[in-house]
């Protein structure tokens, strides 16, 4: 591996260098329809299903929503329909090479670093086929500042100011 600023060899980057911090989610009563709308909204790879008890219970991804456009009734299905019954995880501490040896013997496109607190597991990050790939590809620390724990993020109040007026639009008000 090659360190963008100097050009020289530097340690695996860890999971957690290279995470998305913050993940969607949806209820198992979501429409297959609206989670892929969101999914190619936010150019996710997929979302976390959360039970009533605010618990993490299976794992929506694109290859899910794909397989599901082939049954007839497609557009009447749910999150619970077609959702993987198990969330794939990783720790953030491990090595970038390590967590892409973990999905493809899982055969799974993204990963999860879930929070426990309360008695609730619920995911906190993620880390996909296109954050390794980004990697990949990068030629300075410049196309990675997006990504990993250290990325600047949206303070509460903004992100929850951006949301109201999502919605505000969505409802057909100004803001």
């Amino acid at each position: 591996m090659i360190d963008m600023a100097e050009g020289k060899p530097s340690s695996p980057k860890l999971v957690r260098d290279l995470m998305s911090v913050g993940v969607l989610t949806c209820s198992p009563d979501t429409s297959i329809v609206e989670l892929t709308r969101i999914l190619l909204e936010k150019e996710l790879e997929g979302a976390v299903v959360l039970d009533d008890q605010g618990h993490a219970a299976g794992v929506v991804s694109r290859d899910d929503l794909v397989g599901a456009y082939a049954e007839e009734d497609y557009a009447e299905l749910t999150a619970e329909d077609v959702m993987q019954d198990s969330v794939p995880q990783v720790p953030p501490d491990i090595p970038l090479s390590a967590a892409a040896k973990i999905m493809q013997d899982q055969g799974v496109r993204i990963v999860f670093m879930m929070h426990h607190a309360g008695g609730i597991e619920y995911p906190a990050a993620m880390l996909s086929y296109t954050h390794l790939l980004r990697h990949l590809a990068a030629e300075d620390g410049a196309d990675l500042a997006d990504l990993g724990i250290e990325a600047a993020r949206e303070s509460p109040l903004e992100t929850f100011i951006r949301r109201r007026n999502e919605a505000r639009r969505r409802a057909g008000y100004g803001e």
